[in-house]
């Protein structure tokens, strides 16, 4: 969340200036693919963390 603070100006110059939806600016500018990524990470534990139990 707080990258989206940090890029918010960036994300709406895409939408204003290119007419890009919030989701394409974010993925331009490789927020989306990061969230992507942490989530996978904390679904990676979890499911590693079940392994134990």
């Amino acid at each position: 969340m707080a990258e989206q603070q940090t890029y918010l100006m960036a994300i709406d110059m895409l939408c204003c200036h290119l007419g890009l939806s919030k989701e394409e600016a974010k993925e331009q500018l490789g927020i989306e693919a990061q969230t992507n990524i942490e989530s996978q990470v904390a679904d990676t534990q979890e499911i590693l963390m079940s392994l134990y139990r």
